[in-house]
């Protein structure tokens, strides 16, 4: 805490000021003042704010891996910047054709109105996705044109897979469906969006082959308070949800998908050693003494272990077993 002046200090500044002197003030750090917008004041604290970066952090993680196993090569993609932007400075800044995805982000809560976001590529990294995906080396080649409907199509998939992304990185604090609504390739005909609505932009840097492209996540900033207002009170990063329906529903799919799982099971009737000599030696109608009764159990191996014996048979004019014991005491 600063010292307080003392009277004789504070009469000593009015005299200088009456006098015309000038007053030397100690030098203000500008560093950490920021212009402030009284007119349009920030939607999101900063807190919140932090949450946001967290979650596009890892949506940026989730692409990079996404773009690397669709185009086969090494894609990284980073998170540049959050931000609130009027929707006109947004849209402004777009050239006349893009490539633009319309999503409806479906909130599993009545009290929470859903979600609209726009997914935004830039040309550069539509025409490389394309380019590469109809089998080419993935090259850009600059051009001031519409996208054809071919090519619609193509970019169709992608930022439908794009949009169910968004579902993992928000599980955290809140149950999102994200569905594609449409692709549009003119930004001026986005109708559900107000001009001066204030928007959440989150720029992520795309890096494939050498050339660095941008993609752009813009969400309205009033519709998204609404869902930080009530999952984030609590600082929830990295927490998971306890849900036991959920939980046993993953138990039951783990389950499903093991149970389908095909095993190698093999009955052994016996297993001796011989010399090599012995092997090379063996003619039709030699006899291998195998040190085991006609009526004792055979072996049931399953992936390699031992698992159960039994007895050899017939069922339906087929050889089988008829199983007995259990030999695996962790079964």
């Amino acid at each position: 805490m600063a010292d307080a002046l003392t009277q004789e200090q504070i009469d000593a500044m009015l005299n200088s000021a009456m006098s015309g002197e000038t007053i030397e003030v100690g030098a203000t750090s500008t560093e950490s003042i920021k212009d402030y917008d009284f007119r349009a004041p920030k939607k999101l604290t900063k807190e919140r704010m932090k949450v946001l970066d967290s979650i596009f952090e890892n949506y940026a993680r989730l692409l990079s891996s996404y773009f690397t196993g669709l185009l086969r090569l090494y894609c990284k993609v980073t998170l540049v910047s959050i931000e609130e932007q009027k929707y006109f400075e947004f849209n402004n800044a777009l050239p006349d054709y893009v490539m633009m995805g319309v999503l409806d982000l479906v909130v599993e809560d009545e009290d929470i109105e859903d979600v609209t976001a726009i997914v935004q590529l830039s040309n550069s990294i539509s025409y490389i996705m394309i380019d590469r995906l109809l089998g080419g080396k993935g090259e850009y080649t600059d051009s001031e044109r519409d996208f054809t409907e071919i090519e619609i199509s193509v970019m169709n998939g992608i930022v439908k897979h794009m949009s169910k992304l968004f579902q993992e990185p928000w599980e955290n604090y809140v149950e999102l469906i994200p569905k594609l609504n449409k692709i549009e390739t003119n930004s001026r005909v986005i109708s559900n969006i107000g001009y001066d609505d204030t928007m959440i932009i989150a720029v992520l840097e795309v890096h494939i082959n050498e050339i660095k492209s941008i993609v752009s996540v813009c969400m309205p900033a009033l519709e998204l308070d609404g869902v930080m207002q009530k999952y984030t009170t609590f600082n929830a990063r990295g927490a998971k949800k306890t849900d036991a329906a959920r939980e046993d529903e993953r138990k039951d799919s783990i389950m499903n998908t093991l149970s389908q799982s095909l095993l190698n099971v093999t009955a052994v009737l016996a297993e001796t050693n011989l010399d090599m000599a012995d092997v090379m030696s063996l003619q039709m109608g030699d006899i291998i003494p195998l040190g085991k009764g006609i009526d004792s159990n055979i072996v049931l191996n399953v992936g390699g272990q031992t698992w159960f014996d039994g007895k050899l048979g017939v069922f339906n004019t087929k050889k089988a077993i008829k199983i007995e014991n259990v030999l695996r005491n962790d079964l």
